[in-house]
């Protein structure tokens, strides 16, 4: 008997069919002898209606009164399908993230899973018991609801597995597993029976939605056995690979893409120690995630710097970068609002020279200009204009053979 931690997200739970087609795959599982604890998102497009109605009261509202609003979204999915599967005689219970003990750091908004107390959670399986629980949300040391951000029941479901040391973590979405990259833009994409922890993180972390990156970190950390399953169709769908052993052979296995991306720039910075500290130590107090970074000489002992962040940081960042802005010397603020990144990933690179050039000769061939350019061991990304990157993408996976098996 084996014991799974299942996570829905809000697609997977999106209507009234959805879920009792859910709750029929939950009570099958339990009735094949598993003990199952299931995390649910929101259903689709009720968080964004929760957070619209905070638009229409306020243009910036409280973060705390947001994480108040929008961590109700989870209440009513698990609510419905706790109600589901008593229909169908299973026993079930729905729980909120502070019932299960989520302790999370205070930050709302984006806060971070700091401990779960396993104790509630063991009490519902040892009385045989499924837990239904709320992701995306947890309680701060201060007794105050957080939210863990966008794609959140991820990493909710992560940190239960973790905590129950679970025979797997099964994450089902409207995808049938990890794709070589977005079917959506490439129909040719191939879907992965088998990705290494390192590449699953780098994709994640550039843009593919399928996983939340924190949640692919807690995983690696943990060594929770991690897979990707459709809720819609049945399959095997991909493993996530700790040991290494089962990587594509490709010289590339993902394409992945942000369209969400902007640039700042500071132009005429004064160049001297201890510069990029100050501007970039109060960004990532602000949990700003700062990606790109290019310095480049601008004569008379000045650089211009630049650097990405999401696209919805902008604001956020221009505010914490502007009242710094004097104190360097600097002559202006650049701002970029219409890039995208796309990236190349695959374990096998680092033993493969010619990626970067077969990449770049590629979007020169397509008349892409390539703004900033960012590199590791398994990636290689660039900043471009927003309105090439579907054609980045298909290039890239064409060349790059991802479609072939």
């Amino acid at each position: 008997m084996s014991l799974f931690v299942q996570k829905y997200g809000g697609t997977s739970v999106g209507s009234f069919d959805r879920i009792e087609a859910v709750a029929d795959g939950i009570a099958r599982t339990v009735r094949e002898g598993h003990r199952t604890v299931v995390v649910l998102s929101a259903m689709a497009g009720e968080t964004n209606r929760l957070l619209e109605l905070a638009s229409l009261v306020s243009a910036k509202p409280d973060q705390r009164e947001l994480d108040m609003l929008v961590s109700t979204g989870e209440q009513i999915s698990i609510a419905l399908m706790a109600m589901a599967l008593h229909k169908r005689g299973v026993a079930a219970v729905s729980l909120l993230g502070f019932q299960v003990g989520i302790e999370t750091d205070g930050h709302h908004g984006r806060a971070e899973i700091q401990n779960v107390d396993r104790r509630r959670l063991q009490e519902c399986l040892d009385a045989g018991q499924v837990p239904i629980v709320a992701g995306f949300q947890g309680l701060s040391a201060r007794g105050e609801v957080t939210t863990l951000g966008r794609g959140g029941s991820d990493t909710t479901a992560v940190a239960l597995a973790a905590a129950l040391q679970a025979d797997e973590c099964q994450i089902f979405t409207d995808v049938e597993g990890v794709y070589t990259t977005d079917p959506r833009i490439e129909p040719k994409a191939r879907k992965m029976d088998h990705i290494t922890f390192e590449e699953m993180l780098e994709l994640a972390s550039l843009g593919a939605k399928v996983l939340q990156m924190r949640s692919v970190e807690f995983a690696g950390r943990h060594r929770v056995p991690l897979r990707v399953l459709s809720s819609f169709k049945e399959g095997e769908g991909t493993l996530i690979d700790y040991d290494g052993r089962c990587h594509s052979g490709h010289r590339v296995t993902g394409i992945a893409y942000s369209r969400e991306e902007a640039s700042l720039t500071l132009a005429g910075l004064v160049d001297q120690p201890g510069v990029a500290a100050a501007l970039f130590s109060p960004l990532a107090d602000a949990k700003i995630a700062v990606d790109m970074i290019v310095q480049a000489a601008a004569g008379e002992g000045r650089v211009d710097l630049t650097f990405t962040v999401p696209r919805g940081d902008l604001a956020l960042a221009r505010s914490v970068i502007e009242p710094l802005m004097a104190n360097f010397g600097a002559r202006e603020l650049i701002e970029t609002s219409d890039i995208c990144k796309v990236s190349v990933v695959g374990a096998s690179m680092t033993h493969h020279t010619e990626v970067a050039k077969q990449m770049f000769e590629v979007l020169g061939r397509e008349g892409i200009k390539i703004h900033l350019i960012a590199t590791s061991e398994i990636k290689i990304s660039v900043a471009i204009d927003e309105k090439y990157l579907e054609l980045a993408v298909r290039s890239l996976h064409s060349s790059f053979g991802l479609g072939e098996d």
